[in-house]
């Protein structure tokens, strides 16, 4: 099958980039599966396993797709979407927070993201774990981590610093952040228990992950999926964070903690070492693989192909949240 994966972004990514590295994922196992992948991205983008045609914005996205093409899996939503004559899906990637109806082959990427918009329509991210270096089960374990891009405040940076300020002796390292962050309303840090690495990668972000004890990951929104939750799961790092979105789903009881209240995460920190990190691991490794989620979406494109919509009405937000974070309390 001739596969066109749209994406609007640059391939590959070294550090912060979880679509990009998501969709490099699955186009490189459906390569392996015996299908034909080209990449509709932004220029300047390369790879060697498939062709890249560069995404021209000046150009309608139909006279964009090659005439061989079998099917489309966009990951961003098209203008003139019903200008495109070949199959397609959407995977939508975030959230909206508008009563847009959404494309009828639109698939989510959490049971709960697809479910907030009325829909039963997702497929779990997944990785390939081969381009991951192994995680240490003997390497010390000293301190806890945050992933993501701190400078997003619904990604809680200051409750993971509050939660381990309020420790008795605890450390956080900020893979994501810096210590002195204009958008952040001028947040300087000035704890001598956390240390900011800003965006990392490659051997020094294995290195940190495989000193940590634990994700602390307060989000204050509803996570569509959250790829920190399964690189830290992968180096054996059970998750500490609240109960929005998908954490429900993808953190059960014996791989962390959930909840709103910071002295209940403060709490539950102390006994990390309760949580075992080859079935973290194991967990990451089993459930959330790239091979699992090319097979998928191969499911999806068959349905398409033969003729389905992913969803049999249009999906749409089932409510709009008027509060601009979630509940994060003492």
């Amino acid at each position: 099958m001739n596969l066109l994966l749209a994406i609007n972004a640059k391939i590959p990514v070294d550090y912060y980039g979880g679509t990009e590295r998501v969709i490099w994922h699955l186009g490189k196992e459906l390569t392996k599966m015996g299908h034909t992948v080209s990449y509709l991205a932004q220029e300047g983008s390369y790879c060697d396993f498939a062709k890249v045609i560069p995404y021209q914005k000046s150009k309608k996205i139909a006279e964009q797709i090659p005439l061989d093409t079998h099917l489309v899996h966009f990951n961003f939503t098209p203008e003139s979407v019903e200008e495109i004559k070949v199959p397609y899906i959407i995977t939508m990637h975030g959230n909206t927070n508008n009563l847009m109806p959404l494309n009828l082959n639109t698939v989510f990427v959490s049971r709960n993201h697809a479910s907030r918009f009325g829909s039963v329509s997702f497929v779990y991210n997944g990785l390939d774990w081969n381009d991951y270096a192994l995680p240490d089960f003997n390497m010390k374990r000293t301190s806890f981590h945050f992933l993501g891009k701190a400078a997003w405040r619904i990604k809680n940076v200051q409750g993971a610093i509050d939660i381990i300020r309020a420790s008795p002796q605890e450390t956080l390292n900020v893979l994501g952040g810096t210590r002195f962050n204009f958008k952040m309303g001028l947040r300087f840090t000035f704890s001598k228990r956390i240390h900011f690495y800003g965006m990392v990668g490659g051997t020094n972000k294995t290195k940190l992950l495989n000193q940590s004890k634990g994700l602390l990951f307060p989000v204050r929104w509803h996570e569509p999926f959250g790829l920190a939750i399964l690189e830290s799961l992968y180096y054996g790092c059970p998750v500490f964070g609240t109960p929005y979105g998908s954490l429900p789903e993808l953190v059960p009881d014996e791989l962390g903690f959930l909840s709103n209240k910071k002295s209940e995460l403060v709490e539950a920190i102390q006994n990390a070492s309760r949580y075992s990190m080859k079935t973290c691991h194991e967990y990451a490794l089993t459930k959330f693989n790239s091979n699992k989620m090319a097979l998928d979406y191969l499911e999806k494109y068959q349905r398409v192909l033969d003729g389905e919509k992913l969803n049999e009405t249009a999906p749409q937000l089932k409510e709009i949240q008027k509060e601009k974070f979630l509940d994060w309390m003492e």
